[in-house]
């Protein structure tokens, strides 16, 4: 997307004479941290409104990328290393959370498992990793089991990165995923982060796209 900026051909303007600076609050690293993690987890749930429950689980990859999955995941993955991690233990073992869970459990839902009980796991996992965050500095260390011992210590910061990272990866599947359903996407309610285009011009981009795509390939 290009970002156009502001640019002043002599110089600033100056405010009684003298140059103008603004002032900036001061950094609050623990903060932006937890911000852009919370924007991920938003824009994950967004991801589900409206849908039927046959959509938000149905499998859209060959590998059987759902959103319900999605957030189902990212629950374990929450109290996981925001709980186990800093021995912090959140008092919530669902049987796909075990280590004798069948593999990918944590991936999809079952017919009894609503949509409700999983985003409202999701959010407890939210809250304890909150709480975790809220109460413990940065530089708190804790250990990932499942980690290699030689990188299994770490620190609430890196534990955050790694969650702003993962959290961000699914809302990513899930932009697409939802978009393979009913042709939804977009970053954010009130913000697409899109170019503006009806059905037609996106149908004529798409074409010059696959025209593009066939050209190159001939070459």
């Amino acid at each position: 997307m290009l970002i156009r900026s502001r640019s002043w051909s002599t110089r600033p303007p100056a405010v009684s004479g003298r140059w103008h600076t603004a002032r900036m609050a001061a950094p609050d690293p623990k903060a932006d941290l937890h911000r852009y993690l919370q924007s991920a987890r938003d824009a994950l749930l967004w991801k589900l409104d409206g849908l039927s429950e046959y959509d938000a689980r149905r499998p859209l990859t060959p590998t059987g990328t759902n959103l319900l999955g999605l957030v189902k995941h990212l629950a374990a993955v929450e109290f996981g290393y925001f709980g186990d991690v800093f021995g912090r233990p959140p008092g919530v073992q669902e049987p796909w959370m075990g280590a004798d869970a069948e593999l990918n459990a944590d991936m999809w839902a079952g017919p009894g498992e609503s949509r409700e009980q999983i985003t409202g796991l999701y959010r407890r996992a939210w809250a304890h990793a909150d709480a975790t965050i809220g109460e413990l500095p940065l530089d708190a260390t804790g250990q990932v089991p499942w980690w290699p011992p030689e990188r299994a210590e770490v620190t609430l910061h890196r534990v955050l990165v790694h969650m702003i990272a993962e959290t961000h990866r699914h809302a990513g599947h899930a932009d697409i995923v939802r978009e393979l359903i009913d042709g939804t996407a977009g970053l954010r309610p009130g913000n697409s982060n899109l170019p503006p285009g009806d059905q037609a011009w996106w149908r004529g981009y798409r074409e010059k796209l696959e025209r593009a795509a066939r050209e190159a390939g001939q070459g």
